[in-house]
C-alpha cells in the first residue's frame, strides 16, 4: 500500500474551524512538521480539506 509524506507549509491562522480541526486530526499542529500515512480514504479526505496548507509526496 502506498503511503504519504505530508508536511505544513502555511499557517492555518485566519482560516475556518473545520479546517484546523482536520489538521489536528492529522497530527500537524506547528508549522514545518511532517507526517508519514498509509494511503487511506479518510486520510485523503482530511489532506484535500486542506491541501492549500500542506506538500504531499508520495512514497513507495
Amino acid at each position: 500500500m502506498a503511503r504519504l509524506k505530508v508536511k505544513l507549509v502555511k499557517s492555518p491562522i485566519g482560516y475556518p474551524k473545520d479546517q484546523k480541526a482536520a489538521l489536528k486530526a492529522l497530527g500537524l499542529t506547528r508549522l514545518q512538521k511532517e507526517k508519514v500515512f498509509e494511503d487511506t480514504p479518510a486520510v485523503r479526505g482530511n489532506i484535500q480539506k486542506v491541501i492549500h496548507l500542506l506538500r504531499v509526496e508520495v512514497l513507495e
